[in-house]
């Protein structure tokens, strides 16, 4: 009887995976076939962190303005600024410029904080090592991995829009709604004397 049972639940359980398999047979697969199919990474991902630089003239967009350094909730952002400004593009740029990713939160704060657009979390995701210094990159390495990051430069607020011209005293001025009529109480109607008292 028990090795009636055994059978019983081997047969089973066979038909029941081949109907799983045929019932998947006629559809497309999904599985990706790693080294040489990459799975597109969406816009907004957040993968390793690139510094961006200006497409015409190739000199990085940051500034140095120490804005990304200081709201980094995990200090993984390690940045010099230089003593004089560019004789070409008259700003200052980073002399050092090194990110810990071992400490990266990959929360995007120092994107959102950058003002001159300098700074991207990328989709790239391939970056697996075997020792962890590697993972300190330094300013031509990051400016070197932002070079095909596409990117749009941020729109500036346009400034508040100024007051209303004053109205031309020779215009026809609006007119004033009628003051409101007193509102008769409930238990007055229009046509009955009050009691006196």
């Amino acid at each position: 009887m028990r090795a009636a049972r055994q059978v019983w639940s081997g047969v089973y359980n066979l038909v029941l995976g081949l109907v799983t398999v045929f019932k998947h047979l006629g559809h497309k697969a999904i599985t990706l076939q790693y080294p040489d199919e990459r799975m597109p990474m969406f816009e907004r991902s957040r993968g390793v962190v690139v510094l961006l630089s200006d497409p015409e003239t190739g000199k990085l967009n940051c500034t140095a303005c120490m804005v990304c350094a200081r709201i980094c909730p995990v200090y993984a952002i390690d940045l010099e600024r230089s003593e004089e400004p560019d004789p070409e593009t008259k700003k200052r740029y980073p002399v050092k410029f090194e990110i810990d990713n071992t400490t990266c939160a990959f929360c995007g704060l120092c994107e959102e904080a950058c003002n001159f657009d300098a700074i991207k979390l990328t989709g790239k995701y391939e970056f697996s090592v075997y020792d962890q210094k590697t993972l300190l990159y330094d300013r031509d390495f990051l400016q070197e991995l932002g070079r095909d990051v596409p990117y749009e430069k941020k729109k500036k607020p346009l400034p508040k829009a100024k007051a209303a011209p004053k109205a031309d005293p020779t215009s026809p001025k609006p007119e004033e709604p009628a003051s409101p009529k007193p509102e008769e109480s409930p238990e007055e109607s229009p046509g009955e004397d009050k009691p006196e008292a």
